[in-house]
């Protein structure tokens, strides 16, 4: 019985999230801090970059290696992306089970609010001093409960406008209710390491195009530069610098397959003085030349 419920239940998410998804990858919805997301067909592993968020798949799957780690997660999981960090992603779907999920972004005063709100976490909610940055949590019945109920307000733009708010701050209090709870509170603790590397990380997103040192981040993340380095690698298994670069190819990646941009421009656009040392990089890193790239919406 129990399992048929889940089953309609998932088959109600997945209704939902069609009704959204106008178009395969990523789509906006009325909720800027909300997109669905679909693909049709089986994507290989590819390197990939997610801003903070819940990713909760209702059908399909995706694997998502981060150095030694591997992480499968589909119908009975969802993510949660506490750190925007670069990884490999393969997406599991065909067009008869397509892969259909929703993204809610973490934002960390609402979840700042909220933990202020709770209260002092139990013990077992404390985890190590620096989290997993990428997690896996069950997609048990409140969780999917609120994602259903986020859904519905979305069909409708006057909902969303009036009610959306208080929808995306229930599926944010339900995680922190979750398995995973450690590791969202961690990330608004001002004084704990892994929420200076995420305002650190927040800085990088918003001036990866700009020249940046590690004592410019470090300064940002109110730290020395040799402990900003070592909190930086243990959170995202990479140095700052390395994490730039990845960075700004996985962006300079986005402008040429959606924008359709030139290999000069979008080189210049990511923060590259040399065009000729951008291709060399994009070839290592994905394998192909920049040039290669066909305009599309990506799928992963």
């Amino acid at each position: 019985m129990q399992l048929t419920r889940h089953v309609d239940a998932n088959a109600t998410l997945c209704a939902l999230i069609r009704s959204l998804a106008s178009g395969p990858g990523f789509v906006d919805t009325h909720l800027p801090q909300v997109q669905v997301v679909s693909a049709y067909d089986y994507v290989a592993s590819s390197p990939q970059i997610y801003e903070p968020s819940l990713m909760v798949l209702a059908q399909g799957s995706k694997l998502a290696r981060l150095g030694p780690r591997t992480l499968e997660y589909g119908a009975g999981h969802y993510l949660v992306q506490a750190l925007s960090v670069p990884f490999m992603c393969e997406t599991f779907a065909t067009p008869q089970a397509p892969l259909l999920g929703v993204a809610v972004a973490i934002d960390r005063i609402v979840l700042g609010e909220l933990v202020q709100s709770m209260g002092r976490a139990p013990d077992q909610a404390i985890k190590a001093q620096t989290p997993e940055s990428m997690t896996s949590a069950v997609l048990d019945e409140a969780m999917r409960d609120s994602v259903e109920r986020l859904l519905r307000c979305l069909q409708d733009p006057l909902d969303s406008q009036v009610m959306g708010a208080a929808r995306v701050r229930e599926v944010l209090y339900v995680a922190l209710r979750g398995p995973q709870a450690g590791v969202l509170r961690a990330l608004v603790e001002q004084h704990g390491h892994f929420a200076r590397i995420a305002a650190a990380l927040n800085h990088l997103r918003e001036h990866y195009a700009e020249l940046l040192s590690v004592e410019a981040l470090a300064s940002c993340a109110n730290m020395s530069a040799s402990t900003f380095h070592e909190h930086f690698k243990r959170s995202t298994l990479l140095s700052p610098m390395q994490y730039l670069k990845r960075l700004r190819l996985l962006k300079a990646q986005q402008m040429l397959i959606g924008e359709g941009l030139g290999v000069a421009q979008v080189a210049h656009r990511v923060g590259y003085q040399s065009t000729s040392q951008f291709s060399r990089e994009y070839k290592r890193h994905f394998n192909r030349s920049p040039g290669e790239e066909q305009p599309y919406l990506s799928l992963t």
